[in-house]
């Protein structure tokens, strides 16, 4: 979104007060009211801002300041280096993307009067003397708390916080109970960094970052659960709050581990050969970090590292890029808060902010309106997210949110965009209200809210809308799962006038599809073989793929284990409906009502007559778990969800989508949710997929 010179000035106002609001509940008082990626993607607006706009920086700007202020019970610290001149903690700009690591690189070349490409390349017309020996150093960013460690005469005599960048908080006894970090070096010690006043006492500084291993951090956790104390949020937290204690035994009793990340004493020429001097010295780095020569290089290295993220034993956030030649480090200088010659390049959020351009209305399969959120584009967990739904008018009213508002958007699942709350404080007077439509945005016809829902719909069945949308959840993987057919190709069928209807979909031809864009004859042979290889399915999958309202996958395996064939299903009475275990009466009634409709019947009798056979499938194989409710969250090693719900079944068992008290298990695999939270706090016993599958003795 382009902003004019006094919007951005307002804009940055604004974020500043909010960033700056954000920083200090974390910083400061170690509390936070909005995610880590969420207050990361303000600090990267604010910047791009601010570069757009560099007359507009402020001295109070957060992108021109550290941390916040040291806490008042420890004993403040000024950083120097081995000389004893002040030398500022500095912390590091950001990067998502490869567009915003080529703006970084351009920056820089044009800072140091080089070419990009010969910056990025390491040229070799470059001079050792521009360029010594080139490249860059990319490390691996800990998410942990910042260290500086004093060394005089080989021996550990001081620790502190980074505080504010320049005045940090002692912490020298806390830290000395970290096995990772030596008391004293190695005897070499001597032969790096200069003596200091008359020659007698030689110091080394070094910095680095603390940070708890994702295993202590279990077992911390588990401690408190048992002695119902308080549940850290993160390893992060947890880390700075020990470096914190006044007591060094309750830091001691948390295993915190180290890697240092720079040495202030004589500069090696290299970053690369920094770390081999600190681990010379007896102090650890980080193992995964390289040398490489172009920015292809980064890329590749920070998403190799991002695909073996889950498995390192410590939470990282991304990766941390530096110009590996010394000198040419130090000539690229500072710019705020940041050298110029690093860069912290984050992984993709699972959170980020960004601004409602517009609130639209889409319509679904059954006629329901559903008001979406368009977006300024923005990247999210790696996939660009431009649109978010916002269920309906109940959760708008209670996001309160404007068409123009910031927002906190996160993808559900890892899936689903999904606006998570409102940033109330960015606005500026010109958001606007949304309002429900009157009318279809597909046919025109009459919208209205049904008594009892939250929902608004379509009045019109012949609603075009409603049919294509009925069609998209037909052939989708959890009904009847036609590979090769997608809504582009539905809308191009239902255009063309070639089905109006699911069951149409079984009488198409291949030379039906040669009229159609993207189609040739291989691939029109191919999509009809996909077509009719799904004329044979089970009840279950088949109740599901007719699109009846309030009736998901659980509803229908319900129906068939019930009723056990189609036959019997039409012509079932209500109040078998409603008798059956877990579906009420507007349940019933909706599937009472959809079988009773003329449209419905005939639709039932064109699948019988394209020749689809529905299996009489025995849905229940053993009661192994019979009378026991699952709920699967997160996610699993072997299985997909879907299929550990279809084992529960099939052994007798029931599988709900909410815990409950009534829930037996919760099966939890990695990243569970909120349902993972809900089972503890109704003490709901949660078991892993090996677990699980030793219910139904399926591990050997």
């Amino acid at each position: 979104m382009k902003l004019g010179k006094s919007e951005a000035k307002n804009r940055i106002e604004k974020l500043k007060k909010t960033i700056n609001h954000h920083r200090y509940l974390y910083h400061v008082l170690d509390k936070q009211e909005i995610s880590e990626a969420a207050l990361d993607s303000l600090k990267k607006e604010l910047f791009d801002l601010e570069q757009k706009f560099p007359e507009l920086v402020t001295a109070d700007s957060p992108t021109q300041r550290i941390g916040g202020q040291p806490l008042k019970q420890f004993k403040k610290v000024t950083h120097r280096d081995s000389q004893g001149q002040e030398a500022r903690m500095n912390s590091l700009n950001d990067a998502f993307s490869e567009k915003d690591m080529e703006d970084w690189l351009e920056r820089l070349a044009r800072h140091l009067n080089i070419k990009p490409d010969e910056l990025a390349r390491s040229s070799p017309a470059l001079s050792k003397q521009e360029l010594g020996l080139g490249g860059f150093y990319c490390d691996l960013k800990m998410d942990g708390l910042a260290i500086e460690l004093v060394y005089e005469n080989g021996l550990l005599v001081q620790a502190s916080t980074r505080g504010n960048g320049l005045i940090g908080e002692e912490v020298t006894n806390n830290i000395r109970t970290i096995e990772a970090i030596p008391l004293s070096l190695e005897d070499h010690w001597e032969k790096v960094g200069p003596s200091t006043g008359s020659g007698q006492v030689k110091k080394i500084v070094v910095r680095g970052e603390v940070f708890l291993n994702k295993k202590e951090f279990a077992r911390i956790n588990k401690g408190q659960t048992k002695a119902g104390g308080k549940i850290y949020a993160n390893p992060r937290n947890l880390a700075a709050g020990s470096i914190r204690q006044l007591d060094p035994k309750v830091t001691a009793n948390r295993k915190l581990d180290f890697f240092a990340y720079a040495l202030l004493a004589d500069k090696p020429t290299t970053h690369d050969e920094e770390y081999k001097i600190l681990n010379s010295l007896g102090i650890k780095t980080n193992p995964h970090g390289k040398v490489v020569n172009n920015l292809q290089a980064i890329i590749k290295f920070k998403k190799s590292v991002e695909q073996k993220r889950d498995k390192l034993p410590y939470e990282i956030d991304g990766t941390v890029i530096t110009l590996n030649d010394t000198k040419l480090f130090q000539k690229a200088g500072v710019i705020g808060k940041a050298p110029r010659g690093a860069i912290a390049y984050k992984f993709s959020p699972a959170e980020a902010t960004t601004q409602v351009r517009d609130i639209i209305v889409g319509v679904g399969r059954t006629g329901t309106l559903t008001p979406v959120a368009v977006l300024e584009p923005v990247e999210i967990g790696g996939v660009t997210v431009s649109r978010a739904t916002l269920h309906n008018e109940d959760e708008i009213k209670r996001l309160d949110i404007k068409i123009g508002d910031t927002v906190i958007v996160g993808r559900a699942g890892d899936v689903i965009p999904d606006i998570k709350s409102v940033l109330k404080d960015l606005r500026n007077g010109k958001e606007r209200h949304f309002h429900f439509p009157a009318k279809c945005p597909a046919c025109g016809k009459s919208v209205k809210r049904i008594a009892g829902e939250v929902a608004y719909k379509c009045t019109n069945a012949d609603c075009p809308a409603i049919k294509r949308e009925a069609v998209y959840h037909f052939i989708s993987r959890g009904a009847m799962d036609i590979v090769g057919l997608g809504p582009k190709t539905i809308d191009q069928l239902m255009e063309a006038g070639l089905i109006q209807d699911t069951a149409d979909l079984y009488s198409l031809r291949e030379e039906d599809l040669l009229n159609l864009e993207r189609f040739a004859e291989v691939s029109a042979a191919k999509t009809i073989k996909s077509i009719q290889s799904r004329k044979r399915t089970t009840l279950e999958k088949f109740i599901y793929a007719l699109g009846i309202p309030h009736v998901g996958s659980e509803t229908a395996f319900d129906l068939a284990k019930e009723f056990g064939s189609l036959d019997k299903l039409p012509r079932a009475a209500l109040g078998e409906l409603n008798d059956i275990r877990d579906i009420g009466f507007i349940v019933a009634q909706s599937i009472y009502d959809w079988f009773h409709k003329d449209y419905n019947k005939k639709l039932l009798a064109k699948f019988q007559k394209s020749g689809v056979v529905i299996e009489k499938s025995k849905v229940v194989k053993s009661k192994k778990l019979a009378g026991l409710s699952f709920v699967f969250t997160g996610t699993l090693d072997t299985l997909s969800r879907e299929s550990g719900e279809k084992l529960v079944r099939e052994n007798g068992g029931n599988v709900s989508s909410a815990v409950s008290k009534a829930t037996s298990y919760v099966v939890a695999g990695e990243d569970p949710g909120s349902k993972y939270d809900r089972a503890q706090k109704l003490g709901v016993k949660i078991i892993d997929e090996k677990e699980f599958l030793n219910l139904l003795n399926l591990v050997e």
